[in-house]
């Protein structure tokens, strides 16, 4: 008598946005495997996920760049899977009636920021330190500046696109900030996979996520509509807008300029008390 033998699970964790369910099409659809594995997907939002990284729950997982000192013990960084945005990232947004009050008082002001181990806080810590940060969850962010609760707020995700449909002015780009100030490309959010699983297996994890973000690339109407799914009401223009920004060719691979970027991410965020440890760059 022949027997089965039963699948281990492999758990795939990344937020519910366009562009990290694009990335993964090619788990999702089937296309690409894990052999002796089913794979698995939990989704949650980046903060969660930053903060149950630390504890090595999931084999396969999206950060945030700020995360990743902290779990860097548990965790290799993937060569592919990094959101990374070159002039482009992070925004502090406010209501029109107060742009011009606000846009030179932004080391003052109450901001709305979407969790602690955000990249995006990260960033706003390094760059107006006296700035009250008032931890929101990102997709309550833009009503809590409409409300009056905070002066400002740091949006990512598709709110760096619909922010003006939404009714608000932009003060701050930290993308441009960031390419002005360092010409390097802003890493926000990587993909890491934890170490307990060997060097070996973690080669073949990595090898999996470039070919699942080509599958998506090469099954173009398929793979936006599916990531379209995650997109929170964003329509398909909005959505593959979106995907492109912070699926491109720093996803497939982030090369020695990612890495860079990263150290000095890291290395900023030290010296400025914000980072304990600046942790080993090492990509698979």
């Amino acid at each position: 008598m022949v027997t089965n033998t039963p699948l281990k699970t492999f758990t795939i964790a990344h937020s519910p946005d366009p562009d990290d369910a694009y990335m993964f099409y090619g788990f999702a659809c089937g296309t690409v495997t894990l052999p002796g594995y089913e794979v698995k997907h939990f989704l949650a939002d980046i903060q969660t996920l930053n903060e149950r990284a630390r504890q090595g729950e999931f084999e396969v997982s999206a950060i945030s760049a700020h995360a990743y000192p902290s779990v860097s013990d548990k965790y290799w960084i993937l060569n592919a899977g990094a959101s990374v945005g070159r002039g482009y990232g992070p925004l502090i947004i406010v209501r029109p009636e107060r742009e011009a009050e606000l846009k030179d008082r932004i080391a003052s002001l109450k901001i709305a920021v979407p969790g602690p181990l955000t990249t995006a806080t990260l960033l706003l810590n390094i760059r107006f330190p006296g700035a009250q940060k008032v931890m929101t969850p990102f997709d309550q962010i833009p009503e809590a500046v409409r409300s009056g609760k905070v002066d400002a707020g740091l949006v990512i995700h598709e709110s760096q696109l619909t922010y003006e449909k939404q009714g608000f002015k932009k003060i701050f780009d930290f993308g441009l900030w960031w390419q002005e100030e360092y010409n390097l490309p802003l890493p926000l959010g990587l993909d890491v996979v934890r170490k307990d699983l060997g060097m070996e297996f973690a080669r073949v994890v990595a090898k999996a996520l470039e070919q699942s973000i080509r599958c998506a690339y090469a099954n173009e109407k398929e793979s936006i509509a599916y990531a379209l799914q995650f997109g929170r009401g964003i329509d398909a223009e909005v959505g593959k807008k979106f995907v492109g920004m912070y699926v491109n060719d720093d996803t497939l691979d982030m090369g020695e300029e990612g890495r860079k970027a990263l150290q000095l991410l890291y290395r900023l965020g030290h010296e400025r008390g914000l980072i304990q440890t600046i942790p080993e760059i090492k990509t698979i």
